[in-house]
């Protein structure tokens, strides 16, 4: 702890965090201060400094006024609570598979899942487009959906996998003993236990498909089904960039994984130290 250092580490700790925080704050803070910009100031140079009139009301509005803001939201909320049940629901069940039972390639499988993380996204665009093509289900929210569970379930079983492997085996054990057949074992005895775990995981997802920008513009071209982090490009017009208008979109699409963070703050900061201390 900071407190049973040297006194000179204590002052220095408490005078660099304050500094730290102000620059990890500084891009957001911009992006604050040119969505209440007049757009007269970003064409005149004044990007950094004091606005000449704060104009928060006039370039909120006019977001959902100048757009479909409301549908966009409505498209990643559709795109994106499918994905986080499927992935989350796959995750739990490959996870207690691969952490209770000893079977012979249960650590290659589990290898499996942990290899798919590393692949960059990128290079799977063609093999996916060509794939979606081919099951016809490119440019539909099914299809999106469909690969973003598919991509996200290895980061989960790893997640989930390693959670319930530090649950005590002989809680399980007894549970055999005492007759209860597996899916029971999993369902009321398991799941109840990795409950913040399986909340952290949640909200991690729900962050990770929301704020998502590559997929939606690779699979989905009809604007109509666009997410907001894809529709606010159509505040931009062929010759005008209206960077005061794009910065207020993206900070209302930064709403709602912040605000429920904030609502599953206590089962999202129990599941990430859940199994760190034992005893």
């Amino acid at each position: 702890p900071v407190e049973k250092l040297s006194p000179s580490i204590n002052l220095g700790y408490r005078l660099i965090l304050p500094i730290c925080l102000f620059i990890w704050l500084l891009p957001l803070l911009a992006i604050f201060m040119t969505s209440i910009r007049p757009v007269i100031d970003i064409n005149t140079g004044n990007v950094f400094g004091i606005p000449s009139q704060f104009n928060m009301i006039e370039n909120y509005t006019t977001v959902f006024a100048k757009t479909d803001a409301w549908a966009y939201m409505a498209n990643t909320l559709i795109i994106t609570i499918p994905t986080v049940i499927i992935s989350v629901a796959l995750a739990c069940i490959t996870g207690y598979a691969l952490a209770i039972y000893n079977f012979r390639w249960a650590l290659p499988l589990f290898f499996v899942f942990v290899a798919g993380n590393f692949v960059p996204f990128q290079i799977l665009m063609l093999p996916v487009i060509d794939m979606s093509n081919r099951l016809e289900i490119f440019n539909t929210v099914p299809g999106l959906v469909m690969f973003h569970a598919a991509f996200q379930t290895g980061f989960c079983t790893l997640f989930m996998r390693n959670f319930m492997k530090a649950l005590p085996f002989e809680l399980i054990e007894s549970a055999r003993i005492e007759g209860v057949d597996e899916f029971r074992i999993f369902w009321h005895l398991v799941l109840p236990l990795v409950r913040p775990a399986i909340a952290a995981l949640s909200v991690l997802i729900f962050t990770f498909i929301w704020n998502d920008f590559f997929w939606a513009t690779v699979m989905l071209q009809d604007d109509a089904k666009l997410p907001i982090t894809v529709g606010v490009r159509s505040l931009n017009g062929e010759f005008v960039q209206q960077w005061h208008l794009i910065s207020a979109a993206s900070l209302l699409a930064a709403v709602p994984p912040v605000l429920m963070f904030f609502l599953a703050q206590k089962h999202f900061i129990a599941g990430l130290t859940l199994g760190a201390t034992k005893g």
